[in-house]
């Protein structure tokens, strides 16, 4: 961890006088770390998910090493339509977790805030908008991003266009889930294959998108039956991980590295012995670098993550032979678009279908959809049979840890579950 620390200090303190400088030596550090993944790996995780961390940061990468084939994208932008272009995702959200990882947030967040950002938007946002006012962060090609869940969106893409002078492309997503909606949102990704057409020269091919969505049908439908699965399995597992797949089920579906997860995820799982400890359902964004929740979570055989809101936030029952229609009724009925009991409803299926024992909400400081409809998870969830704990924190930005509460309380939670009772 010391190695981390002084990595993303030195990031810092050249990302003022020196951005390039810090941008080589990031660079320079995740593909040190991706060689690592990939001949040194943590033996403690399934084969699949040593092979997840490495297609995940070959996505962080290929925005530092290719940017001007790179498009900065929202987490829930379709990105089937970029990755026929040629477009590398280079997404605000999955950055902004390097970032952090990297230690080397800080600065950036202040830097957001120097520049007159509001301490309340969220971190994974301020995070970027910082490192990109520094000029650590390369100019990408264009932006693309969604309304989807997130009101942060509307302020921090528009402001990354005025920064980096490039072409921008906003999807609007109607909250209400209608077939009028569905065509309303279809009509602008047609719109959107253009606006990629002009930026990159690259003609859209009607069939290969098809054959896209074909595999991201596939991948969906074999991660669900990977959830299904690994209800009586026990399955090790950092804290990472189930982040790592919120990512891949959204900005990397459709590439054949992420069905090919799947299908090993799947066969690791059914090879696993069976399931012990109690199992946790995680309900948004997971506070990776807390060592109180890394030591009540990360491979423990008395309690693991068993799954994440994130990586399943739509079913996979579209039809790809109207690829446009289906990109958009992935977002149209997407579980955080609308209500929030679509949202709570859809979890509390999730939960069950990964035998879960309890469940952790998230209140990631910034993010008003999560933390407004907190209890009424708390409510809909224990209605359920699902003990839920909620739990305030951050998930990029490490001085909002509190982690001398976060510890008392996973801690109580765990033990309550263990005695079979409800919280208090």
């Amino acid at each position: 961890m010391q190695v981390v620390e002084t990595f993303g200090r030195y990031v810092e303190q050249w990302s003022g006088p020196r951005p390039r400088r810090a941008q080589g030596l990031l660079r320079l550090g995740w593909e040190a770390q991706n060689f690592k993944n990939r001949h040194l790996p943590d033996k403690r995780l399934l084969p699949a998910d040593r092979y997840l961390a490495t297609v995940m940061m070959d996505a962080m990468l290929k925005p530092l090493q290719a940017p001007a084939s790179s498009a900065i994208v929202s987490v829930f932008t379709p990105c089937e339509l970029l990755q026929e272009a040629g477009l590398n995702p280079y997404n605000v959200e999955g950055f902004s977790c390097y970032l952090s990882g990297s230690c080397a947030e800080r600065g950036f967040l202040q830097q957001a805030e120097n520049a007159g950002i509001s301490e309340t938007l969220c971190s994974y946002h301020k995070t970027f908008l910082g490192a990109a006012d520094k000029g650590v962060l390369p100019r990408p090609a264009c932006i693309v991003y969604t309304n989807l869940t997130c009101d942060a969106n509307l302020l921090t893409f528009r402001r990354l266009a005025e920064m980096y002078h490039v072409p921008v492309f906003a999807i609007d997503v109607p909250m209400q889930q209608s077939e009028e909606n569905v065509a309303y949102v279809a009509d602008q990704l047609r719109q959107l294959a253009e606006f990629l057409h002009t930026v990159t020269g690259r003609a859209l091919d009607e069939e290969a998108l098809r054959a896209r969505l074909r595999r991201s049908r596939r991948t969906l439908e074999k991660f669900r039956e990977c959830q299904r699965a690994r209800a009586d399995r026990y399955v090790p597992t950092d804290l990472v991980t189930p982040l790592y797949s919120g990512m891949t089920n959204n900005i990397l579906l459709g590439s054949e590295a992420v069905e090919a997860y799947a299908d090993r995820l799947l066969a690791d799982i059914k090879a696993a012995g069976p399931a012990r400890g109690k199992r946790i359902y995680w309900m948004h964004t997971i506070p990776f670098w807390s060592e109180a929740v890394r030591h009540a979570l990360a491979f423990r055989e008395e309690a693991q993550i068993v799954g994440c809101e994130l990586s399943q936030v739509c079913e996979p029952e579209f039809d790809p032979e109207s690829p446009f229609e289906a990109m958009a009724w992935r977002m149209v009925y997407h579980s955080l678009n609308g209500s929030a009991l679509r949202r709570i409803e859809a979890g509390i299926r999730r939960a069950r279908e990964c035998g879960a024992d309890g469940v952790v909400w998230f209140d990631h400081w910034g993010c008003k959809h999560t933390l407004g409809s907190a209890q009424l998870a708390k409510k809909k969830f224990e209605e359920a049979g699902l003990p839920l704990l909620i739990l305030d924190g951050d998930g990029c930005d490490r001085s909002h840890g509190g982690e001398g509460q976060t510890a008392t309380r996973l801690e109580a939670f765990l033990e309550m579950l263990g005695e079979g009772g409800q919280p208090a």
